[in-house]
């Protein structure tokens, strides 16, 4: 069966958050993500929907249906940590470790997948009117 692969490497946050994001989107339709991520508060969730987008745009290029892709894997690994050191009492030193995450996301072609697609709607903005008096 073929699937669209993305690959996100060195992203600057640690697995740890990424994965709990990752989690909610695991088996979901493309679509449903979408929506899903777009409206997540988490740190992690722009770059998940940036990566989501291109891997809808790699299944285009390999002609397959949009509309019913799946998220079939989503993996987040640990990269290199940067090393870095704090001045502690007595000459001593604390480490700290800034984890990077690699992000590997896989989608297929599902027939149970939904063909709907999720509209945002748009805010209205209030338009108020000074007056004094």
């Amino acid at each position: 069966m073929p699937n669209a692969i993305a690959k996100l490497k060195y992203l600057r946050i640690a697995p740890r958050k990424v994965r709990f994001v990752a989690d909610l989107i695991r088996r979901l339709p493309v679509s449903e993500a979408e929506a899903e991520l777009t409206l997540h508060p988490r740190k992690p969730a722009p770059h998940l929907l940036k990566l989501l987008r291109s891997a809808v745009a790699n299944a285009g290029q390999k002609h397959m249906n949009v509309r019913k892709l799946v998220i079939a894997e989503i993996r987040v690994d640990e990269g290199p940590k940067l090393k870095r050191w704090n001045p502690r009492a007595r000459g001593s030193m604390a480490e700290i470790q800034k984890k990077v995450s690699h992000i590997t996301l896989v989608l297929e072609e599902s027939e149970k997948a939904k063909g709907r697609e999720f509209i945002l709607p748009k805010k209205e903005k209030k338009s108020e009117k000074k007056g004094g008096k």
